[in-house]
């Protein structure tokens, strides 16, 4: 992985200097504006990442697996549906939580769940998409990739 890295920092610095070669007025802007958004996004990472790091310490593994384990069946993946589809965090902040949900026992299936859930519900932000797409779309939306989130983590179940 750490090669990976070091070959999109390379790549990325080659970028912006192709970029500051051709325009630097336009790269000093898009790196400010790249940097504003970094800043606002780091905030609400830490946060997010704090409190989940507050609820694995507090919640003992035992009960993780118990509901959320390999034996919790339809129950755990009903329960990370739901956990999923009410909650609002940004994609590549849940798949740390999703490993550690792993470690401490939680299944696959309710990992995939959980997450594809997360991706593709939204319950927090169902006023937004009604106000655009109209509340028939953003329910029957909705409503077809919660199920569509449950076949899916029924059958990541069944593979795995």
């Amino acid at each position: 992985m750490f090669p990976n890295i070091i070959l999109l920092w390379i790549a990325g610095i080659a970028i912006v200097s192709i970029s500051y070669y051709f325009d630097k007025e336009k790269t000093k802007q898009g790196v400010n504006k790249g940097i504003k958004i970094f800043k606002g996004l780091s905030s609400p990472f830490v946060n997010i990442m704090i409190i989940a790091s507050i609820i694995l310490v507090l919640v003992p593994p035992e009960m993780i697996e118990q509901y959320l384990g390999g034996d919790s069946g339809f129950f755990g993946v009903g329960l990370s549906a739901i956990i999923g589809s009410v909650t609002l965090i940004p994609a590549f902040i849940v798949y740390p939580i999703a490993s550690e949900l792993l470690k401490r026992g939680a299944s696959y299936m309710v990992i995939a769940t959980f997450i594809t859930t997360l991706l593709m519900v939204g319950v927090v932000t169902y006023p937004l998409e009604s106000k655009y797409l109209g509340k028939k779309v953003a329910l029957i939306r909705n409503v077809l990739n919660f199920f569509a989130a449950i076949i899916i983590g029924l059958l990541i179940g069944a593979i795995m």
